[in-house]
Order: C-alpha cells, then structure tokens, then sequence
C-alpha cells in the first residue's frame, strides 16, 4: 500500500511538473484590452498633461482642421465631403473659441497659438496640389488619422492634464471629435 502511495505521488508530483512546464497559448502583456476609445490605453506622454503643451496641441489641432477643410469646400465636388468640410469650419472654429474660454475660466494667462507648424502647413498644401481625381480620398484619409490623433490628445488629457478647468473641456471635446471620427470613417469608406 506504501508503495501504491508513493508511486501515486510520484505521478502527481510528475503531472504537476508538466503542467507547470506548458506554455500558456494566451499572450499575456500588462497592457489593458483595448476599447471604444483606443487612447484609453495609451499611456499619457508628459507632454500632454501640462496645460501650455495640450493648449498648443489642441490648438493646432483645430487650425488645421479649419485649413484642410477650406480647402476641400473649394476643391471636392463630393456632396457629402462638402457637408462635413463645412461643419469641420463650423465645430473647430467654435472648438477654438471654447478653448479661449476655457483658459480664461482656468484663469491661465496662456495663449494659444495663431500659427500651424511647418509639418502641419505642409499637410494643408499637399492638400491643394493634389490630383483632383484623388482629392476626396486624400482629404477624407487625412481627416480620419487627424481625429484619432485628437481624439487621443483629448481622452488623455480629460485623463491625466493637470488643469481641472482644461479637463472638463478635453471631455466635453472628446465627444464631438468622436462624433467626427466615426463619421470621417463612414464617409472615407463610401468613396470609391
């Protein structure tokens, strides 16, 4: 009986061994799953919670939404690239202007840039030297990785930015842009 016993052990011990040996066919990482907001897993850079480089971020950010757009409300013939081009002059105007005012309820005495940076203005010019079979295409692909970008710059601040005032605009910002996002989606994916 003693022997049964420790043969059984044995083979218990061995199992256990073996398991322990296998390899989890799951990748495990530290990282979150992703969800309906990627940025939401993505570590905020340091950059992005002080509030003169969000307000300057965030103001470029609607600068050339606003370019880009005037440019596709002169140059696409497309109805529906029309229609969002004109309300990005709409909502990013009155986004620039509710960053002002934000500032001022923070009382943070920063001012937003008037400017877009050279690699920004570079976007816009390509944009009018396009081909103009390739426009739409172009404009809408631009538009679809420009609201990501700032949906990112939004979520993570509304996160981790160091200016509750600021905060609260990021939030109430990041829905429009998701609203912007997913229709530059639909509307990318509708041309040909």
């Amino acid at each position: 009986m003693t022997r049964h016993l420790m043969i059984a052990g044995a083979c218990a011990l061995a199992l256990g061994l073996s398991a322990c040996n296998k390899h989890d066919e799951t990748p495990t990482t530290n990282n979150p799953t992703p969800d309906a907001h990627p940025a939401a897993t993505v570590l905020t850079p340091s950059n992005e919670t002080n509030a003169q480089d969000y307000v300057t971020k965030a103001a470029h950010a609607d600068m050339l939404e606003v370019a880009a757009a005037k440019v596709a409300l002169e140059r696409s013939s497309n109805a529906d690239v029309k229609a969002f081009a004109k309300e990005m002059v709409a909502d990013h105007t009155k986004s620039s202007d509710d960053l002002k005012s934000a500032l001022k309820s923070a009382k943070l005495a920063l001012t937003p840039p008037d400017k877009l940076p050279d690699d920004m203005a570079k976007i816009v010019d390509d944009l009018k030297t396009v081909d103009a079979k390739d426009f739409d295409k172009k404009y809408m692909d631009g538009q679809v990785d420009a609201h990501q970008d700032t949906l990112d710059l939004q979520t993570r601040y509304a996160k981790d930015g160091d200016n509750a005032d600021l905060k609260a605009f990021a939030e109430k910002v990041a829905t429009k842009v998701q609203e912007h996002l997913t229709k530059a989606k639909s509307i990318r994916d509708a041309l040909k």
